[in-house]
């Protein structure tokens, strides 16, 4: 019995944006699910971004185990009912964690959550958005060239686009302004 490595056609890991949420909050330290919950309801910093009900943390909790990006660390007592399991990101988790939190957002519907988010855990992490930054302004100038060369079709639809990456682009130029005061 041979055993091969990999295919060069395996496909990239690419959680969805609930279990990339979860990842990032346990890169910043070890956590249980209720603990979870709490950072990603709606009157919390993350919620006003992005907001996961408590059944859907404990899912992603669990497929991020299954995927090998997290593991149960610890058991803790609680108060309030069973005993709640402590995780961490896994050395795998981390280093995908950090990798989508530099790269740029590719499309532009998907820029007020996935930008935001992005930027708002760099920054509560203590990291610098720069690198993120430069990276998504390069993919928003592209895609607005793109744009503009097809905005004179009248296109509502490119119209709309175009107008929103340029109103990015300004909150970036803005974003890094004010992280060279800094």
């Amino acid at each position: 019995m041979s055993t091969s490595a990999p295919s060069s056609t395996t496909p990239k890991l690419d959680p969805p944006m609930t279990e990339r949420a979860v990842l990032a909050l346990l890169c910043e330290a070890p956590a249980h699910g209720f603990a979870l919950a709490a950072e990603l309801q709606p009157d919390s910093d993350i919620g006003r971004v992005f907001t996961v009900r408590r059944p859907l943390v404990y899912r992603a909790l669990n497929n991020l185990v299954d995927l090998g990006l997290a593991r149960a660390d610890r058991e803790e007592q609680s108060t309030a009912g069973p005993k709640r399991v402590v995780h961490v990101a896994t050395k795998a988790g981390s280093r995908l964690n950090t990798a989508w939190l530099n790269s740029p957002v590719e499309h532009i519907r998907d820029l007020r959550t996935q930008l935001l988010l992005k930027l708002l855990l760099l920054q509560r992490s203590g990291r610098s958005t720069g690198k993120l930054v430069a990276a998504q302004q390069r993919e928003l100038e592209e895609t607005l060239q793109q744009l503009i060369d097809r905005k004179e079709s009248g296109d509502v639809v490119d119209r709309w686009r175009a107008g929103s990456a340029q109103a990015a682009l300004d909150f970036l130029t803005d974003v890094a302004r004010r992280a060279h005061q800094s």
